[in-house]
């Protein structure tokens, strides 16, 4: 997680080897690319003339009784419970662990565990970190009791507000009429007043317009914690940030309840957007399902900030790629901004040129098709699939040989063999090449599908040739980056 190039950790800093890791030659990766890019599109243009797709209303029904299972009450609580403990574990680490990432597995269960490791297990399982999500237990425990202690009225507080009632009064005795009245047949003794109960609170809305925009900002902020802040590695910078976001996404859920985090908690929307991809789903009926992945991510919900989130997800994967560049490295440190200035401005510029060129690509979509209600984010799902290919090239081997490193270090294993990649060098390459190039080919079946869905079959194809287009500047601008 650290940058500076003399530095140790830099190879636990990122997935992605130097050039000599990459033995592989630039032509045929880029021959392939390309020739994968406009065989599908030719292929879909000619055999795919319908949508195909038909988001959450599709899918093969488990076993009832596997549902069951996996809605139980019993498996929710006992999966909030381990999410507690595993950040419970993490908080005693930053706390009394030694500010030495070699020694202290807090670092390596945020950057790799957390963050490398929701990608196998939102695409095996779906979004497990809603579940996981130990902000969602603490929420759920406060409010309980804080509605325990509304409830749960003391006495004295009771008898002072009766006293205080009575001492508003007037000074003067009761009116004539309301002495002593004596008890008519069928008619009950007056009894004593009782407090009244508390109403139950109520959460503001959430602001429409909202959306995911904070879930995008939380991104962010995590991304230039790993890969711009001066030393991210370290346990005071660690607590510090976590604590600080724990506390804003509580405070956030007191005021608009626990839908919250399913829009705004960075890491929910981050582990939502790749289980789209994921054979497991729900149906709209709620019925947990087996289902053609495409179908899950042509449901993505188009809301405001969704190109946001996954732009962040893009371009900071890119700027991690871009940031190991040896004149790169120099130039951050030379620049007279400083190096944190300078690192920032780099990775904003990355997330903005794959924002920039992606808001481009929808304006001539709409040119070409004519008018939309939603340029912007009618396609933005076919963005995850490349974020997806992107994400798997870089911290493949970060995760996997890192990931049992972190967990050896967790347990105190003593004389553990150290852990090794299972590919070497070539393998590693073609996986990361067939993990971008792959990642693009799905992107472009799913803009597709969207495609001939919106538009007429004389515009549709024609509406592609932008996106297209920008495949092709997103694969050429990730496989340079593999190969140099």
């Amino acid at each position: 997680m650290v940058l500076h190039p003399g530095d140790p950790l830099t190879v636990f800093a990122h997935g992605i080897g130097s050039q000599h890791d990459l033995p592989i030659s630039p032509f045929y990766a880029f021959a392939g690319a390309f020739t994968a890019l406009f065989v599908s599109f030719l292929a879909l243009g000619l055999l795919w003339s319908a949508s195909r797709f038909r988001g959450d209303r599709s899918g093969l029904a488990l076993p009832a009784g596997l549902q069951r299972v996996a809605d139980a009450p019993a498996t929710r609580t006992a999966l909030r419970g381990l999410g507690l403990a595993a950040a419970l574990a993490v908080l005693l680490y930053l706390l009394l662990g030694p500010d030495d990432p070699a020694h202290n597995p807090a670092p390596g269960a945020v950057y790799v565990l957390l963050w490398v490791g929701l990608v196998p297990a939102s695409l095996l399982f779906g979004p497990v970190w809603r579940l996981l999500n130990p902000l969602r237990a603490l929420h759920r425990l406060l409010a309980r009791v804080s509605a325990k202690l509304r409830t749960a009225r003391p006495p004295a507080a009771v008898a002072a507000g009766t006293a205080s009632a009575r001492s508003s009064r007037s000074p003067r005795g009761p009116a004539p009429h309301l002495a002593a009245v004596p008890d008519l047949p069928g008619r009950q003794p007056p009894q004593p007043a009782q407090p009244p109960r508390p109403e139950p609170r109520t959460h503001r809305p959430l602001p429409a317009r909202l959306g995911q925009w904070p879930a995008a900002a939380g991104l962010f902020a995590f991304t230039w914690l790993e890969l711009v802040s001066p030393d991210p590695a370290s346990t005071t910078t660690l607590l510090i940030a976590l604590t600080g976001y724990a506390a804003v996404q509580l405070l956030l859920a007191a005021r608009y309840g626990e839908r919250w985090f399913a829009d705004g908690d960075a890491f929910e929307v981050y582990s939502a957007l790749l289980a789209r991809l994921s054979p497991l789903g729900r149906r709209s009926d709620g019925r947990l399902v087996l289902r053609n992945p495409f179908h899950g991510l042509d449901a993505t919900p188009e809301q405001p900030g969704l190109v946001a989130t996954v732009c962040v997800l893009l371009g900071s994967t890119a700027y991690d790629g871009f940031s190991d560049n040896p004149s790169w490295i120099n130039a951050i440190q030379t620049s007279p901004l400083g190096r944190t200035a300078a690192a920032t401005l780099g990775l904003i510029g990355a997330v903005a040129l794959v924002a920039a060129l992606y808001c481009l690509c929808a304006a001539v979509t709409r040119l070409v098709c004519g008018p939309h209600p939603g340029p912007l984010t009618a396609f933005a799902h076919s963005l995850v699939p490349i974020a997806l290919g992107y994400l798997v090239a870089h911290y493949f081997s970060l995760l996997v040989v890192e990931g049992p490193r972190t967990v050896i270090m967790a347990l105190g294993t003593d004389n553990a063999p150290e852990p090794l990649s299972p590919l070497g060098p070539g393998g590693l390459a073609a996986l990361q090449v067939i993990a971008v190039v792959t990642g693009h080919v799905l992107g472009v079946i799913a803009a597709h599908d969207r495609s001939v869905r919106l538009f007429p079959p004389a515009k549709a194809v024609a509406g592609q040739l932008p996106l297209l287009a920008l495949m092709i500047t997103y694969t050429v601008g990730g496989l340079s980056l593999l190969l140099n």
